[in-house]
C-alpha cells in the first residue's frame, strides 16, 4: 500500500499518493475525490485508504528486476504490489550531516528503531501517525532535520494542516506532538541536534471532556433491550463494575474466585493494526498498576457467571471438533468459542442503541455511568477511584469534575444562613 494523504484544493478533497518509480525516485500523484470539505472528512479518508491499497505502482516489476541484477548471488522474489512502499531506513542515516537528513526519513528511522522497545498497541498508534500522516506531509515539504531544528514553526505548520484538513481535536494534535517530540528528544540525546525544537512550541489546550452517561432508569431500559443479546453480560459488567472494554473482554475464568467471592482484574485484550494487519493483543498488564484490582463477586454476578460457564460447556459439546478451544479460559466468547473482538463490542453496542433510539453513548460511557451512580449514592471519590482502578485521585477528579457540583450546593446551603434578607431596591 503506497503512502498518501489528503489536501484541500478549491474546497475539494484531493488524494496525494506518494511512491517510488522504476528509477527509485519519489513521485506523487494527485487524484480528486470530488468531495467538498464540509461533512466529508471521514468519507474522503476512506476513499484515500482504498486508493492507497489499489494503486498500481508503475513499472514496479522492472524496478525489482533491476535491483536483483545488482546482486546476482541473491534471490529476489517479486513482491505483492499492494505492499506499502516506504523506505527502510537504517542507522547509516545518522552518519549524515543533519543538513542532509530529511526530517521525514529521520521520523521513519526512529519508528523502525523504536519498535523493539514498544508494546504492539503503542507501536500501532505511532506507526499510523508517522507512516500515514507525519511522513507524507514532511516528505512533500522536503525539510531537513537542520531546518526543523532552526525553525520550529515548520512543525507547527503540520499541526495547523492536520487541524484544517482533517478537523482533528486538540487531544489528537497533542498525541502527534508527543510522537514528534519523543523522536527529536532521541536525536538530541545522541547529538544529532543541539536542542529539541518541539520544546519551543506551545501545545494546544486539551479539549474539556464531558462524558455522556445513563441514569438508573436509562440503564434499566438498556438492560431490557439487550436481554438475550450476545453483549448482555458484557454490558452488566461494564455498568456495575465500571470495567473498561479491554478489561471486560480480558476477563478469564481464572480471574474468578468463587470461594472467596472475588473478581480480579489483571488481564486485558485490545486490538491494533500493525503493518496493515489486524491483531488481537492479549496481555497480563492493565492500563496502570492501580487498574489491577480485586472486586467483590456479588450473588447476581456469581449466578450469571455460572450460567455463562454452563452455556460454554453446552456450546463446546454441540460444536464438537468445530469448537475453538484456544480461548477456553476467557469468559466472553462466541457460540463457537472465538474470543469476542473489541471492535464488535463497540459497533454492536452502537447499532443496537441506535436501532432502539436510545440516547447516544459509547460502550466506555457505561463506565462513566457507573461512577456517576456510585457518587449519587453517597460513595466518596477515593472509593470511586479504587473501584475504577485510577492510579490517583486527581485522575478521578479531573474526569468527574461535574460530580463536585453536589458538594458545592451542600457548601452553599451550609452557610446561606449568615446572609440577611436580600432584595433588589
Amino acid at each position: 500500500m503506497v503512502a498518501g494523504h489528503l489536501r484541500v484544493q478549491n474546497g475539494i478533497y484531493q488524494m496525494i499518493l506518494s511512491y517510488k518509480d522504476c528509477d527509485g525516485k519519489r513521485k506523487t500523484k494527485s487524484i480528486s475525490t470530488g468531495l467538498t470539505v464540509k461533512g466529508n472528512a471521514r468519507k474522503a479518508e476512506r476513499m484515500l485508504q482504498t486508493a492507497r491499497k489499489d494503486f498500481q505502482i508503475p513499472n514496479m516489476e522492472s524496478l525489482y528486476r533491476r535491483e536483483a541484477s545488482y546482486n546476482k548471488s541473491s534471490s529476489v522474489r517479486l513482491p505483492n504490489q499492494n505492499v506499502k512502499i516506504l523506505p527502510s531506513v537504517d542507522s547509516s542515516l545518522l552518519l549524515l550531516p543533519k543538513e542532509q537528513i530529511r526530517f521525514c526519513d529521520y521520523m521513519l528511522y526512529w519508528l523502525q528503531s523504536s519498535r523493539k522497545n514498544l508494546g504492539e498497541d503503542t507501536y500501532s498508534g505511532y506507526q499510523y501517525a508517522i507512516e500515514n500522516r507525519i511522513y507524507p506531509f514532511f516528505s512533500d515539504k522536503g525539510y531537513s532535520l537542520a531546518e526543523i531544528e532552526e525553525q520550529p514553526f515548520l512543525i507547527q505548520s503540520y499541526y495547523d494542516y492536520e487541524a484544517e484538513t482533517y478537523g482533528i481535536s486538540a487531544n489528537t494534535v497533542n498525541h502527534r506532538h508527543a510522537n514528534i517530540r519523543k523522536a527529536l528528544q532521541d536525536a538530541f540525546k545522541i547529538g544529532l541536534i543541539k536542542s529539541n525544537p518541539a520544546d519551543r512550541l506551545t501545545k494546544p489546550k486539551l479539549d474539556t471532556f464531558q462524558s455522556s452517561v445513563y441514569n438508573q432508569n436509562e440503564l434499566s431500559s438498556l438492560f431490557q433491550i439487550f436481554k438475550g443479546d450476545p453483549l448482555e453480560a458484557a454490558i452488566y459488567f461494564a455498568s456495575f463494575y465500571g470495567l473498561r472494554r479491554s478489561e471486560v473482554i480480558g476477563l478469564k475464568w481464572s480471574s474468578i474466585d468463587f470461594e472467596r467471592k472475588t473478581i480480579t482484574i489483571r488481564h486485558v485484550v485490545t486490538q491494533a493494526t500493525v503493518d496493515g494487519k489486524y491483531k488481537l493483543i492479549k496481555k497480563n498488564r492493565t492500563k496502570t498498576k492501580a487498574s489491577t484490582r480485586s472486586l467483590p463477586l456479588v450473588p447476581q454476578f456469581e449466578q450469571l457467571l455460572y450460567q455463562l460457564l454452563e452455556r460454554q460447556e453446552n456450546n463446546r459439546i454441540a460444536c464438537g471438533k468445530s469448537y475453538c478451544n484456544e480461548f477456553n479460559d476467557y469468559i466472553f466468547v462466541t457460540a463457537t468459542g472465538q474470543l469476542i473482538k473489541p471492535g464488535y463490542v463497540s459497533q454492536h453496542f452502537r447499532y443496537v442503541c441506535d436501532k432502539h433510539k436510545l440516547k447516544h453513548i459509547r460502550f466506555h460511557d457505561l463506565r462513566h455511568s457507573c461512577a456517576t451512580l456510585l457518587y449519587e449514592n453517597g460513595v466518596d471519590m477515593k472509593a470511586i477511584q479504587e473501584w475504577l482502578g485510577h492510579s490517583n485521585i486527581s485522575t478521578t477528579l479531573n474526569i468527574y469534575t461535574h460530580l463536585d457540583y453536589k458538594n458545592k450546593v451542600q457548601s452553599a446551603n451550609a452557610i446561606i444562613g449568615i446572609l440577611p434578607n436580600i432584595s433588589a431596591s
